[in-house]
């Protein structure tokens, strides 16, 4: 496990991407494909202070430094370059109870982005189709989150992957499996594909 330590020599070095590597290689949702297409010093700086959060380091110098890097990065449009970088950020920001404008921006990013049946493209431009891996991933971070569910088509999105679940690549089902005990987490008493 990446201590505060390590955190702080890599973010220190700017060794972004091994930094990244280095604390998604122990998280449930890892894969290649977020290590390729999450690289870079946002991602890396989301994801550190996710681990601060999780060692009650959040109090730290550091978690000052990549929360500013993280505000500082997010575009005018309210996300953060793509809806997996900008759902790993607003996971991020609402650790220990985070609210306030740049949440509820990259909130508002998410619920515009996402297609009308349910899940998100890869990349910010809402016409282009609708990818499973990535919309799997946005559930994992943000499902159990009551502001996200309130602000995108939470129930549309959960319908999609119950009919297509079928029809997934094993990397997106792998996601998807991992993200419904997320998406309970809201609604505890609530079955998995109980949704409507």
């Amino acid at each position: 496990m990446t201590t505060l330590r390590q955190i702080e020599r890599l973010w220190t070095a700017r060794r972004y991407d091994q930094l990244f590597r280095q604390l998604m290689a122990t998280r449930p949702e890892s894969s290649m494909r977020l290590e390729v297409e999450l690289a870079g010093a946002v991602p890396a700086a989301a994801l550190a202070l996710i681990r601060l959060d999780e060692l009650c380091q959040n109090h730290q110098s550091l978690a000052t430094e990549l929360l500013r890097t993280l505000l500082a990065s997010q575009e005018a449009d309210g996300g953060w370059v793509d809806p997996m970088t900008t759902a790993l950020c607003l996971r991020a920001l609402i650790t220990n109870h985070g609210a306030g404008a740049s949440i509820d921006r990259g909130l508002f990013y998410l619920a515009n982005l996402q297609k009308t049946d349910g899940i998100w493209p890869n990349v910010p431009l809402r016409r282009l189709p609708a990818d499973p891996y990535a919309s799997a991933f946005i559930l994992y971070q943000l499902g159990d989150h009551a502001g996200f569910r309130a602000a995108v088509r939470f129930i549309d999105a959960l319908n999609w992957f119950d009919h297509h679940e079928s029809t997934l690549d094993p990397e997106a089902r792998r996601l998807w499996d991992r993200a419904t005990s997320r998406c309970r987490m809201g609604n505890p008493s609530q079955s998995v594909f109980a949704w409507s």
